[in-house]
Order: C-alpha cells, then structure tokens, then sequence
C-alpha cells in the first residue's frame, strides 16, 4: 500500500549552518508497484486517450513528415545540454550537424569549439543508449542506467542511488523538502518493477508512457538526472510499442515549460493508500488527464513544425525552377522541376532530416558518383536552396539554413507558455532569433519567404 513512512535524519555536524546541521523527522514516500496495479479508466480519459493516440499517430502521414526526424535528433540536443557539465552551453543544432558531419566524414575537428564538440559526444551517446534501450527485447535495470550514464558521464557514483535524496529545500537535510523519494534499500526494487511494466503492454502505449514516466520520477533512482532519464523513458515506451517511430514528439520541452502543471500533475500521482482505493483512482486519472493534455500539445507543436517543413519544401521546388528558367535551361530540353529519382530531387527529400551533408555524404548515401553528387548540391546552392561552407581545406559542407532556423524557431516556441514569444517571452534559454526572421519570431506563422 503506497503511502509515507517517518525516517529519522541525523544532524550532519559538518554542515556550515545551525539551520544545516539539523536533525529531525521527515516522510519518505514509498509507491505501489506498477505490476499488477489495478487501473479503471474512466470513458472520459479512455475517450480522451484515443484522441490523442490518433494525433500522435497521424503525424506520419503529414507532409512535411520527414522533418520530424529532424526535430527527434533536436529533442536529444536539448536533453544533451542539460548535462550537469554542460549545462548552460548555447550550441545551436547548426554547430552541432556540422560537427557530426565531421565524424562522420572523418574529418579534422580541430575548427569546431570544445564546446560543439562536447556536446555532439554527449549526443551521440544519447543516442546510442536511447536507442538501445527502445530496441532490446526488455528494459532493464541495467539499460537505465546505462541511459543514465549516456546522460551524465561523469556522474559520481555511477548508478543507482545508496543515499537518500530530495527534492526542494535545502540541500543538507530534507526536512524542508517539497518531496522525499522512498529510502535507498526500495529502489533496486521498484527499478525492477519499473522495468518489467515498462517492457510489457498492459496499457495503451500512452496510458503505459504517462505511468512509466510518473513512477519513474516518484522512485527518483539517481542522486541527479532523474528528470532527463525520466523523460527519455517516455520516447522509450512510445517507440518500443510503435506509436512513434523515434523521440519525434517534443513532449518533454512540454512538460518543462508546463511546470507548474507538471509538478501538479506528479504530486497528484502520490497517493496514499490501497492501489484499489478511490484516492488511487482520483490520483492516477489526474496524473493521467495532464499528461495526455501534454502529449496533446507537443503533437501539435510537431504538427507546425511539419507544415513549416512542407511550406519550405515547396519554396525549395520553387527556387530551383527559377533558376532554372533565369538560366534558360529549358531550352536544351531540361525540366524547370527537378524530376522523380534524379541526384537533385533525391536530394531535397533528404535536407528536412539531413540537413548538411557533402558531396561524399551523397555519394554514398544515393550511391551516385562522386562528380554527379557535386553538380547537383552545387546547383542548389545556385539556386538559394543550399549553402556551401569549408569544413575542411579540401571539402565543403552543404547546409540547408533555413531547416536549421525553423528548429530555432521551434524550440523559441516551446519554451513560450503560449506557444508564442510576442504573447509570451520564453521561459528558459533560447537560441537567438534566425536573423532572416526576426520580424517573425512568434510562433505558428514563422516564417515569410521571400
């Protein structure tokens, strides 16, 4: 029965403070365990629920529908930068795609910052665990904390917590505390418990998401990070029971904008009493309603992001028939639009996922030759559609700018509570305002083409 246990704190005498070398008593906060745990939904939430589900699901079908792809990698960027060791870094998703453009070539990194770099290993490491842990047949104790360390390298002590922690007040005792996690000797144990619902499919993948993440965030298995962890494991369940097919939904920049909400919604999880009991239910379906709420929102966030990207394609079609026609090329018999299956088509469908490349990287990505690939990126750059930067003395990088600013623009937008930063300025750092739109740095209409 999930509910608060009285634990005696002994005064820590090398505390700098009278206040800090406080002892006393405290409530620690043991839940239920998630197997097993009996869950009506009401037809309400249930209603709710498969609304939001068929959203969630509808994005795939979208134009504009690649660069969602664009936008997973960006969540990991932002999840990456709040690394305690990084924290506070501005790296923008620019810096970073030509940095892992560098490692993928097998370039020299010497021209990036320390910075740029730090933060595509962290990435990249990101990356593998959350992919990792999507994919295994189970999740694990283990593959957490292996994402745990992705998240935090160098955290010390590696794994699960042997300490109690805490959350709010002060940070010798958590007498004070907005919130005290169970005892360290419950962890391993509701971990375990964690990882057996989280691998099966008892729920619908949202309901299983929403309880996973919650759960995950009340056991607070590491002294820090539990927040980055916890919200990784909501793509994880996502992705493993096929509602996204990667971490496409902002759903976590969301949740901290939302704090207030948010916080709510988790001390509203924490119920206390039988799992079976009404303060259960009323508990669990508030947690429920708020997070399926955020779920909600981010699908629609995902949802502009995608249409700014149809929008931009068309642009792109566009320019390169106007350049074309400025250069008479119709005339000996070439298309003013690019035609199904040639370098320069095949290309534009890949800028809204793959953003920067060189003439190397659609070489061997489209398996064409090498001076078939530099024509046709050249021509795009002609064109306005591309821009061509030295990334090594004897190559050069293609970037698409102007999918890089959207993903400015996006994340400007989801640190806004309104969605918007004219009607609201945003809540945490940002990047800078693409220069090309500052006029336009709200959110939905974000972009005017010229």
């Amino acid at each position: 029965m999930a509910g608060y246990e009285a634990r005696r704190w002994e005064p820590m005498h090398g505390a700098p403070g009278s206040r800090d070398r406080r002892g006393g008593t405290y409530q620690s906060y043991v839940p239920d365990p998630l197997v097993g745990r009996p869950l009506t939904v009401d037809a309400v939430l249930d209603t709710r629920c498969a609304e939001v589900e068929a959203s969630v699901r509808s994005l795939a079908d979208m134009p504009g529908a690649r660069g969602l792809e664009s936008l997973a990698h960006f969540l990991l960027r932002s999840e990456a930068l709040a690394s305690s060791r990084i924290e506070g870094l501005q790296v923008s998703p620019q810096q970073l795609a030509l940095v892992e453009l560098a490692e993928v070539e097998g370039l020299s990194l010497g021209g990036f910052s320390r910075n740029a770099r730090l933060v595509a290993n962290n990435v990249s490491a990101l990356r593998q665990a959350g992919g990792a842990l999507a994919a295994a047949k189970t999740i694990s104790r283990e593959g957490i904390v292996e994402l745990h360390h992705a998240l935090l390298p160098e955290h010390d002590p590696p794994g699960l917590r042997t300490v109690q922690n805490w959350v709010g007040g002060g940070g010798w005792h958590p007498l004070d505390a907005e919130f005290v996690p169970p005892p360290y000797e419950f962890v391993p144990g509701l971990i375990d418990d964690l990882s057996r619902d989280a691998s099966g499919a008892g729920h619908s993948a949202l309901i299983q998401a929403g309880l996973v993440h919650a759960q995950f965030e009340t056991i607070h298995p590491f002294t820090d990070g539990n927040g980055r962890v916890g919200r990784a494991l909501i793509h994880s369940v996502l992705t493993r029971r096929g509602l996204t097919r990667s971490a496409v939904l902002p759903v976590s920049l969301v949740l901290l904008t939302r704090s207030d909400a948010y916080v709510e919604g988790l001390t509203a999880y924490r119920y206390d009493g039988p799992p079976d009991g009404p303060a259960a239910r009323t508990s669990i379906h508030a947690w429920l309603a708020g997070f399926l709420d955020a779920v909600d929102l981010a699908a629609g966030q995902a949802r502009a992001f995608s249409r700014d990207v149809a929008a931009l394609e068309q642009v792109w079609a566009d320019r390169l028939a106007g350049h074309r026609l400025a250069g008479h090329r119709h005339a000996s018999g070439r298309a003013l639009q690019a035609r199904a299956g040639s370098s320069i088509r095949r290309i534009l469908d890949m800028l809204p996922e793959l953003p920067v490349m060189t003439a190397r990287t659609v070489e061997r990505v489209l398996r064409v030759s090498f001076p078939a690939a530099k024509q046709a990126l050249e021509e795009l750059v002609a064109a306005d559609v591309l821009t061509a930067r030295k990334v090594e003395r004897n190559t050069t990088g293609y970037l698409a700018r102007e999918v890089f600013d959207l993903l400015s623009l996006t994340e400007r937008r989801l640190a806004s509570t309104r969605w918007d930063t004219l009607a609201a300025p945003p809540r945490r750092p940002t990047p800078r305002v693409p220069a090309a739109n500052r006029s336009a740095a709200s959110g939905a209409a974000s972009f005017s083409w010229d």
